[in-house]
């Protein structure tokens, strides 16, 4: 039997489905599997334990060069994608996705069977269109990761329990131990992970209030502290320690998504804003602080037990929105310093007193 999943983005949506991988492995565990992803989240499917393929689809970067002098290149790896995509006949095609691009996707697979979510469930852009097995929606107010493993009962596919397998290495451990070790932490102290930096704006928290809850954990936790981030994120990492007293270490935009599970695995806690590698350090055990303000953490927050999210509410949240011009991000400016901190020192508190990082998927 073969079989194709198609998640292609973002980085906390293909996490969010890892659960489903590993569900439909243990219930096909003969089967050929590929996933069908996108290049900014591959790393999390390439190389993992449960998958025999992985199609890239580096669609981003094809559109931006069928504009530019490499549009010879472009052409060249669509139609070898376009190749790999019909070279096999999947008995099953799954599309996690839900949206045009992941339906036409699906559709142009040879596939017998096209299963997803049928016309109703938000953001969808008709890609019920494309499926000849449709699955009634569920509610959106309910857990994405959930939401996928729904899909996966609703066709006979039945699991108990969110078992990631993010894929990381013996390598990609011994290069963030290497990265530490060049930033000064030996692995002596505490190790606490910060992420401060999301896409949509409305998400951010202040700079200043994170130089803040930094510099007050290194002195009255005795804890190292780390900023991570994607290559995009250095100057407001830069920014954030710049405004410090004490010292801290940045690995933003040094890492690859492997070598950040195996940072945040070994960190006690991640305080970050709502984005992937919340998801991330989710996945490997690690207990997060969640900062949520014009998004629903119940939708797509930290998974699991052991985490904290703090949100204050106000009646305008959540509102969805990438920008906000008529309250100045007031879900996000209302969280003060004190609110996260206590919340990181009761984590803190709990994991001395169990084993660090239990429950771990990886």
């Amino acid at each position: 039997m073969n079989i194709l999943i198609v998640k292609l983005s973002a980085i906390g949506d293909v996490i969010h489905t890892l659960p489903a991988l590993n569900a439909i492995r243990q219930h096909y565990p003969e089967a050929h599997m590929t996933w069908l992803v996108e290049e900014a989240a591959a790393d999390l499917v390439i190389g993992h334990r449960a998958l025999d393929r992985v199609i890239v689809s580096g669609r981003k970067r094809w559109i931006a060069q069928l504009r530019s002098s490499l549009r010879k290149q472009a052409i060249a790896e669509i139609r070898a994608f376009w190749r790999d995509l019909r070279d096999t006949h999947y008995d099953i095609v799954i599309d996690f996705q839900s949206l045009l691009k992941s339906g036409m996707l699906v559709r142009l697979a040879r596939g017998t069977r096209r299963i997803g979510f049928d016309k109703g469930m938000q953001h969808q852009e008709h890609s019920y269109l494309f499926l000849n097995e449709r699955v009634p929606p569920v509610d959106m107010e309910v857990h994405a990761l959930t939401r996928g493993l729904m899909l996966l009962e609703a066709i006979g596919i039945h699991t108990r329990e969110a078992v990631y397998h993010v894929p990381v290495s013996e390598d990609d451990r011994r290069r963030v131990n290497d990265l530490l070790k060049n930033q000064g932490i030996d692995g002596s102290r505490r190790l606490v992970a910060i992420n401060p930096v999301a896409l949509w704006e409305t998400k951010l928290w202040r700079n200043e209030r994170f130089a803040a809850l930094a510099d007050w954990f290194i002195r009255e936790e005795q804890v190292d502290v780390v900023f991570t981030g994607g290559p995009g994120d250095r100057r407001e990492v830069a920014d954030i320690q710049a405004m410090m007293a004490a010292p801290a270490a940045s690995l933003a935009g040094k890492t690859s998504l492997n070598q950040l599970a195996a940072l945040y695995r070994q960190s006690e806690v991640l305080i970050t804003t709502d984005t992937g590698p919340m998801h991330l350090a989710a996945a490997v055990g690690t207990p997060v602080v969640a900062l949520f303000g014009p998004t629903a953490p119940w939708r797509t927050g930290p998974f699991g037990e052991g985490h904290r999210v703090i949100r204050t509410a106000p009646p305008c949240s959540p509102c969805f929105k990438r920008r906000c011009d008529e309250h100045q991000c007031r879900c996000m400016n209302e969280i003060t310093v004190e609110m996260v901190r206590e919340a990181v020192k009761g984590l803190l508190a709990e994991i001395t007193e169990l084993p660090i990082n239990q429950g771990s998927s990886n």
